[in-house]
């Protein structure tokens, strides 16, 4: 989805409602601002940061059995 905004003479832009609706943000919420190769990504501030992490790079270890994985490292750890 791409909207088009206007810098106010405050330095301020209206985040358009499509994209409030989409976002699913309103008044007070907040939102991180990112500086990217001259690109400003704007996004919403997660309300609970371990349920915005949950399931990060799963495909990472999609192959790998991780409960054998962990007890390696655990028995790795006692070697020492």
């Amino acid at each position: 989805m791409e909207a088009t905004v206007t810098l106010s003479s405050k330095n301020q832009i209206v985040v358009p409602k499509s994209v409030r609706q989409k976002l699913g943000i309103g008044p007070g919420d907040q939102l991180i601002i990112d500086l990217e190769n001259e690109r400003l990504i704007l996004r919403p501030k997660p309300k609970n940061y371990a349920k915005c992490l949950r399931g990060l790079h799963r495909d990472v270890w999609k192959d790998t059995a991780t409960g054998r994985y962990v007890e390696g490292e655990r028995n790795s750890w006692e070697e020492k």
